[in-house]
């Protein structure tokens, strides 16, 4: 299995124009609220606690991210992803239309928003040649909001040092200076 530096190279590869990244900052969150939206039913009762499809795969992924051998960075993206499962859980509680409205029009949002950023980097998304990019995603767009604080910088550093600099610190000048 890859670990998280592996993993972020590659995705890191594939994104390297700095609209497409800007893109994956509303893509992105928006398709994981939409998949905690749309599983969180049906709800159930497991051992006193409030469970829901979404919530098992939060999980599920959360323990992926935290095999992944980063532990900041498997926990940032962890609670990111548990963050965006909570928002999404009460969407889930209206009528069946709402449910339904919030959850795919998230998700095609979010899909249209990042396709919009893959036309700019002029290649097809990195989930395309390995469905593990789709969980990717989420840690390198949690990755890079900890570069731009400062914080992992070590592992910043080994992306930059294999794909070259990265172009996230430059997102608060304008992109037209692209």
């Amino acid at each position: 299995m890859r670990n998280a530096t592996e993993l972020m190279v590659q995705y890191a590869a594939y994104h390297r124009d700095r609209r497409n990244i800007a893109t994956h900052f509303v893509g992105i969150p928006l398709i994981v609220f939409a998949i905690g939206v749309l599983l969180a039913r049906p709800g159930f009762e497991a051992g006193g606690l409030q469970l829901s499809p979404a919530w098992i795969l939060w999980g599920l992924t959360t323990l992926w991210y935290l095999s992944l051998g980063n532990l900041t960075l498997g926990v940032a993206v962890s609670v990111a992803n548990g963050l965006l499962m909570a928002i999404a859980q009460p969407l889930a509680a209206g009528s069946v239309s709402g449910w339904l409205t919030w959850g795919i029009g998230s998700f095609v949002a979010g899909w249209i928003i990042q396709f919009v950023g893959h036309y700019y980097e002029g290649r097809k998304p990195a989930f395309v040649d390995d469905l593990v990019g789709l969980l990717v995603g989420p840690m390198f767009v949690v990755g890079e909001l900890m570069f731009m604080l400062g914080w992992g910088k070590g592992l910043q550093d080994e992306i930059e040092r294999r794909v070259g600099p990265t172009h996230l610190r430059d997102l608060a000048r304008p992109l037209a200076r692209h």
